[in-house]
C-alpha cells in the first residue's frame, strides 16, 4: 500500500457531465459547468444514494459530506442532496478535492494530444502516474493531496468530486496498479462505496434495494 491511512467508510460521486466531457476536452481544473445530461446525471446518483444509504440503516446525518470547490461538483452536490428529507450536514468545500490540473493543456481534445503530447485514457502506462503537464500536476501530486485530506477525515463521509480522484483514491485505497488507475474510466452516473478496502461501483437508474 501507498500509505498507512486508515480511511473510514466512503460514499464518492463524481460530478455530472459537462459540455467538455461530451467533446472530449481536458477540463482537470477549469470550472466548467454541467450540461443538462450532467444535471440528470446528479439527480439519479442522489436518488440512488438515499436508497443505498436506507438500505444500510444509516441516515444522512451519520456522515461527514465534503465537495470540490468547483462549481460542476457543488451543483451535483446540491442535487444530490436535494434527494433527502432527513435533516443534512453541512457541506464542506474542500480545495483539495478539486481535479488535477492539466495545465496547458486544459480545453484541448484527447485526440488532438494522444498523438505524442499526452496519451489518452486506455493507452497510458505506469510512468504517466508521475507524467506533470507544463504549469500542471501528475497523479502523484494529486495523491499527496489526497493523502493530506484524507489524515483529516474523522469518520464516515459522502464526497462530491472529480474523475481524476476517484482514480486516485481507488489507487490509494484498493492498492491499484499505477497503470491500472490511470487507465480506468470514472463513471459519472454510479454511486461508489469504499469499505474494508474495496470499492463497490452502483450505476444509478438500476435498483440496488434486494
Amino acid at each position: 500500500m501507498m500509505t498507512e491511512l486508515v480511511w473510514p467508510e466512503l460514499w464518492f460521486i463524481r460530478h455530472g457531465q459537462t459540455d467538455w466531457n461530451a467533446e472530449g476536452r481536458y477540463q482537470g481544473s477549469r470550472d466548467i459547468p454541467l450540461n443538462d445530461v450532467g444535471r440528470a446525471q446528479a439527480d439519479l446518483n442522489g436518488a440512488l444514494l438515499r436508497r443505498l444509504i436506507e438500505r444500510s440503516g444509516r441516515k444522512p446525518g451519520d456522515f461527514n459530506w465534503y465537495v470540490s470547490p468547483l462549481g460542476r461538483t457543488r451543483e451535483t452536490m446540491e442535487r444530490v442532496r436535494n434527494s433527502f428529507t432527513d435533516p443534512l450536514p453541512e457541506v464542506a468545500i474542500e480545495p483539495r478535492l478539486v481535479e488535477i490540473s492539466f495545465g496547458k493543456y486544459e480545453g484541448l481534445l484527447h485526440t488532438e494530444l494522444a498523438t505524442g503530447l499526452m496519451p489518452i485514457a486506455g493507452e497510458r502506462d505506469a510512468a504517466f502516474w508521475m507524467f506533470r503537464p507544463d504549469e500542471g500536476e501528475s497523479y502523484e501530486d494529486l495523491a499527496t493531496r489526497i493523502i493530506s485530506f484524507a489524515g483529516d477525515l474523522k469518520g464516515p463521509s459522502v464526497i462530491v468530486s472529480h474523475g481524476g480522484v476517484l482514480r486516485v483514491f481507488r489507487r490509494l485505497i484498493e492498492d491499484f496498479a499505477p497503470e491500472r488507475a490511470v487507465n480506468w474510466f470514472p463513471p459519472q452516473d454510479s454511486v461508489v462505496h469504499f469499505a474494508d478496502g474495496k470499492a463497490t461501483v452502483y450505476p444509478a437508474g438500476e435498483s440496488w434495494d434486494d
